[in-house]
């Protein structure tokens, strides 16, 4: 079964890019510059920041359909990202190296199925789920902390 993983658009945060830190707070966001590889992974390129770089926290809807299953969580996007991430068939290191929990959504935004997996058993778990013709997309979390990691889609 073949899967996409695409990152966060960078148009969805290029506004708060250089603002002031009070700035930032005014719109709910809050910059941090990276002090431990790895630990800040940005959403938008895939990929943990390396140490001197600046991130956003910022709050980020993963899930906006009108269901019970509406989400949203904190994020971190590089400040100054702009490449957006996209692969088939291929799990970036920024989500292998952590714990996922993959929640499997049908069109309606409900959850039809989920797991929770690291490493080596992520992309079977993709596979599983995505045989499931009632599934229209993964969305990875964080197990840890619940922030969004990416969108998982049939390619």
């Amino acid at each position: 079964m073949d899967f996409a993983i695409k990152g966060i658009s960078a148009d969805d945060f290029r506004h708060l890019y250089g603002l002031s830190d009070e700035e930032l707070a005014a719109k709910g966001a809050k910059r941090y510059v990276c002090d431990n590889a790895p630990g800040y992974p940005d959403r938008v390129e895939m990929r943990d920041a390396e140490i001197g770089e600046t991130l956003l926290l910022v709050n980020h809807v993963s899930m906006g359909k009108d269901s019970p299953y509406k989400a949203s969580h904190a994020i971190y996007v590089r400040e100054g990202a702009e490449d957006t991430y996209e692969a088939k068939n291929e799990v970036p290191p920024v989500m292998y190296n952590r714990l996922l929990s993959l929640r499997a959504f049908d069109q309606a935004g409900m959850i039809v199925d989920a797991d929770v997996v690291t490493g080596n058993d992520i992309q079977p778990s993709i596979e599983r789920l995505l045989e499931n013709e009632n599934v229209e997309h993964i969305d990875a979390h964080n197990a840890a902390r619940g922030c969004f990691s990416g969108r998982i889609t049939r390619a």
